[in-house]
């Protein structure tokens, strides 16, 4: 586990210490914005859980805290006027995805409680309001910048306005990948299926489904919390598991059902109009010597026939034979990760898996690679890939011709930015904002005091 700039235990304490501050008498105000006030103890809470993110500690963080809460603020105000609004289940989904990170970094929901000083269900209502807050001011964000979009010329102007300043890029790889997964048959999976049937027995002769989860499932995100998968909709688990998890009522268990994954059974707790809240237990069959044979030789037999092609259609031998969704669909590609909103295929080779960077680094543009065993980095899971290399791209400075689509998205990135500004740049001004000398000084607040005279109150 990567260790964190505190102990957890000096860590959770910090956060205790700034809950606590909230149940004061007396507390300091930091700011006022418009009718809305920002408490000291806001920003001292979410100082801590900074912390508990990782990061070292930095007081002068809490200047950017401040401007960050003030900004949600503005645009939360106006969120009221234009008629803003984001559901129960939008906020209870984000309630519960901070949850499942604060007691898997605690060592379990208890141990959560205990540091706390509080059950999670009160934690819960206290972190409410300011989530579904920041919720609104996102979704009013993106109202703001709607209507923004990049033409050929934007990006001609961008380019020549910032060519002097813009740094060269890396060295690109396109790459594609044709995945061999070893699969059981049913004879080897037999056995961890009736794993799975024996902890059903248990859970229904009355055994504690968290404590069995906590025990015995194999899935690292959500065995130390007791199971608990928090609430999801329909689109975000396979199919397998939604389909089990939308027919049962609340406390109903389902039979052992298999997963791309493995073998799982649920039950669950609550459904919320289209989303449930569900705990699982999840059984993983392992791999064994006679199905990494069988892969490899699958592999060996797709790349015989590829090689011994004059031209080979990569993106439809890896739609027919790869197994892994993620890529298969996109004709094998891999994406830049790094750049999710436009999908570009193009990645930095310092930003390439070690492995891949490895083999591709002595082939050919067009050229393919024998079949390699690879093991991910992360779950440790064993596949064969065969890599092909369609396209090199030297490190070179920025052009307006080589760079096009680089450049479109650094001038809508810039012209979105330019907006949400000039937005902030003219709220500022019309609303009453009050900051307490303490943080005046703060860089990123210079200039945000209003007086009364220059703005009005905005109601909230």
């Amino acid at each position: 586990m990567k260790k964190l700039g505190l102990s957890l235990l000096n860590i959770l304490l910090i956060l205790s210490v700034a809950h606590a501050q909230e149940k004061r008498t007396i507390d300091k105000i930091a700011a006022v914005v418009g009718a809305s006030v920002i408490l000291q103890s806001d920003i001292e809470l979410e100082y801590a859980q900074y912390l508990v993110s990782g990061q070292q500690p930095n007081p002068a963080f809490k200047c950017v805290i401040l401007q960050n809460k003030l900004t949600q603020k503005l645009l939360a105000q106006q969120a009221i006027i234009d008629s803003v609004t984001v559901k129960d289940e939008e906020v209870d989904a984000d309630i519960e995805r901070r949850m499942r990170q604060f007691m898997a970094r605690a060592g379990g929901q208890d141990k959560l409680e205990s540091f706390l000083g509080r059950s999670v269900i009160q934690y819960k209502d206290e972190l409410r309001p300011d989530i579904r807050e920041g919720l609104i001011a996102q979704r009013m964000r993106q109202k703001i910048t709607e209507k923004v979009n990049t033409t050929p010329q934007d990006v001609k102007n961008y380019f020549e306005a910032k060519k002097d300043s813009l740094s060269s890029y890396n060295k690109e790889v396109e790459v594609g990948e044709i995945v061999f997964t070893p699969k059981l048959n049913k004879d080897e999976k037999q056995f961890y299926k009736e794993k799975a049937e024996e902890l059903r027995a248990r859970v229904k002769k009355g055994e504690d489904f968290g404590n069995i989860a906590r025990s015995y499932s194999q899935d690292p995100g959500s065995a130390v919390e007791g199971g608990d998968l928090g609430f999801f909709d329909r689109q975000t688990m396979v199919k397998e598991f939604t389909a089990n998890a939308f027919k049962l009522k609340a406390g109903e268990i389902s039979p052992v059902f298999e997963t791309e994954h493995g073998f799982h059974f649920l039950q669950v707790i609550e459904r919320r109009g289209e989303q449930v809240h569900a705990r699982h237990i999840l059984v993983v069959p392992a791999i064994t010597e006679q199905s990494l044979d069988r892969a490899k030789k699958t592999a060996d037999s797709v790349y015989t026939v590829m090689k011994g092609m004059k031209k080979f259609d990569f993106s439809n031998a890896a739609s027919v034979f790869s197994d892994e969704n993620e890529t298969k669909y996109n004709g094998g590609m891999l994406l830049n990760l790094d750049n999710e909103q436009t999908r570009t295929t193009h990645i930095p080779t310092d930003k390439l898996d070690p492995q891949v960077a490895l083999i591709t680094d002595t082939m050919k543009v067009g050229g393919l690679s024998a079949p390699q065993l690879f093991t991910d980095s992360r779950t440790g899971k064993k596949s064969f890939k065969i890599l092909y290399l369609k396209s090199v791209t030297d490190a070179h400075k920025a052009s307006l011709e080589q760079d096009f689509a680089k450049l479109r998205d650094d001038a809508m990135a810039d012209k979105l930015n330019r907006t949400v500004s000039q937005w902030f740049e003219k709220r500022r001004k019309e609303t009453f904002i009050k900051i307490d000398p303490e943080y005046q000084q703060c860089p990123p607040l210079k200039g945000w005091v209003t007086t009364p005279t220059t703005a009005q109150v905005n109601p909230q």
